[in-house]
């Protein structure tokens, strides 16, 4: 069954270090070794290895950037043994190591030496023996999971002779796993070795483990994060013979190619999965990454589209980020019959649940075009699919319906907005205000004033001035006298002009002495 289906290895440790940098040399010039067993000093495990230490092979990646470990110092609440134990590690040479741990007096379970191996990455020759003196307390009895971290760090650094060392132990302990070996490829192909990591490969099954598709996929996956899925391919093309590719082989093809925007390898390996595999609706992973890959070639959404309509022919659908991507590509280039034509699939056909997020997309793009009242039933239909509407999706439409002088059905979106705890923008606040007003809404508008002055503190002269002005063009005198003693206490700068028009209002209507008061506390300073 699909369902059953293994997924590949893709690297046990959980925070995969990056770009390694280039080994350390002793003085006399030798690589540096580091052993987990001090009486053993063989350079060559019995069993069989490909490389003596392996050469370093220049790859896509920049060699000398440092590389970056998780660290204790990391964890804020770290348990203090925890803590105390990796500061032993990280502040001392791994000569004294040991003896400061046997001094130290800690007791350590298997669990410790997890989380202690975990935040040591930066100081393998220091961790290495920290497990080996852990060893003592445990009866020589460490996880199979502590085994791996110390052959995943040793690797990490280009430690390979003695991370080989570490293996051939895990074997005699009977602890070898796929885990170690997705280790080891992902190792090699980091210091840019991919011959060792092909050859470690084809030794899996002298060390006990068949060399699966599992193991397969989880070579393949390495080379891809490591940006290079054509070699993947070829090597794919090697072995496919011996060892059948599964659907998750040509996901994981699919996902490098989507990484590196290669939309030519991408089409050639979709029709090598179809031709080998045929079409699975398990596969979901392998259509969004080719349908995404697509996106971004010269036939775009549309090369895109047409290739969607092909899986759907099969009852083979994309994930939810395809979709999300369609969307984007709809709206740059501003496509309303693209976009409902994706959105259609994705809900209607396919049953998917659209989140805020493309619904603010869909209900923008539509405002865009204008057809706001497609953009109002987007909005309605929200909640039934489980999206809530946020501060982004009633700016967009309120927006909108000022600019095409929509007011009543502004006003009700602005009223619903505030009432709903989300918040307009200082800028559509602003128009908003001025349009009421010069419409001869003066509800509205003063609607939109009080809230503005009770949440913002700042650039609010030019609105304040607008709505005095509109209520004696209105000719609404109290309610403006009303309003300009507000702005005033309020410190809200009242111009020249605006007293100006009001010193004339009250003069026609004989009431200087409300002016002289406004002049007044016009010219005191304010008391804040």
């Amino acid at each position: 069954m699909a369902g059953a289906r293994k997924r590949p290895y893709r690297d046990f440790h959980r925070a995969r270090p990056r770009s390694p940098p280039p080994p350390s040399r002793s003085p006399s010039g030798k690589k540096r070794r580091i052993s987990l067993n001090s009486r053993s000093r063989s350079k060559s495990p019995t069993y069989p290895r490909p490389h003596r230490q392996a050469n370093r092979i220049t790859s896509k990646r920049e060699l000398g950037k440092p590389q970056t470990f998780k660290s204790y110092l990391d964890i804020p609440d770290l348990p203090p043994k925890i803590r105390a134990l990796c500061e032993i590690i990280a502040k001392n040479p791994s000569l004294a190591v040991e003896k400061v741990l046997e001094d130290s007096g800690i007791g350590v379970r298997q669990e410790d030496v997890e989380e202690v191996l975990k935040l040591s990455y930066g100081f393998p020759g220091s961790a290495v023996k920290f497990f080996r003196w852990s060893g003592h307390q445990l009866n020589d009895d460490h996880s199979p999971y502590a085994w791996n971290l110390v052959v995943d760090m040793l690797g990490k650094h280009s430690l390979f002779d003695a991370m080989w060392d570490a293996v051939k132990s895990m074997r005699k302990k009977g602890l070898l796993s796929l885990a170690t070996f997705a280790s080891l490829f992902s190792s090699y192909v980091l210091a840019g070795s991919l011959k060792e990591a092909i050859m470690t490969f084809e030794v899996m099954g002298q060390y006990g483990l068949p060399p699966d598709v599992v193991a397969l996929n989880s070579l393949i996956s390495a080379i891809c994060r490591d940006g290079r899925t054509v070699d993947a391919v070829d090597f794919l093309g090697n072995v496919k013979e011996r060892v059948r590719p599964d659907p998750d082989t040509y996901a994981i093809l699919l996902e490098g190619w989507e990484n590196e925007g290669n939309v030519t390898g991408a089409r050639q390996t979709f029709a090598e999965m179809v031709r080998e595999i045929g079409w699975d609706p398990a596969n979901v992973p392998a259509y969004g990454s080719f349908l995404c890959t697509l996106l971004k070639g010269p036939g775009g959404i549309y090369e895109a589209l047409k290739c969607f309509r092909t899986m759907t022919d099969h009852r083979c659908y994309p994930g939810m980020k395809f979709f999300r991507h369609a969307l984007a590509e709809c709206i740059k280039h501003t496509d309303p019959k693209a976009a409902n034509f994706v959105w259609e699939a994705m809900v209607g056909r396919i049953g998917c649940r659209p989140d805020t997020e493309m619904y603010n997309s869909m209900i923008a793009l539509h405002c865009y075009t204008d057809r706001i009242d497609v953009a109002e039933r987007l909005m309605d239909e929200m909640v039934c699919n489980g999206a809530f509407p946020d501060d982004r999706t009633y700016n967009i439409l309120f927006q909108f319906l000022i600019q095409s002088r929509k007011l009543n059905e502004a006003s009700i979106v602005f009223t619903e907005m505030v009432k709903n705890e989300c918040v307009p923008s200082l800028a559509n606040c602003k128009t908003a205000a001025r349009i009421f007003i010069d419409t001869g809404d003066h509800h509205s508008a003063m609607k939109v004033w009080k809230w503005m002055v009770e949440y913002y503190r700042s650039d609010m002269d030019e609105t304040g001035n607008t709505l005095i002005v509109g209520l004696l063009d209105l000719d609404r005198l109290p309610e403006a006298v009303k309003y300009a003693e507000d702005v005033i206490e309020r410190g809200i700068r009242l111009s020249s002009s605006t007293l100006s028009k009001l010193k004339q209002s009250l003069s026609k209507a004989r009431k200087l002495h409300a002016y002289d008061e406004l002049s007044r506390k016009w010219r005191s300073p304010r008391v804040p």
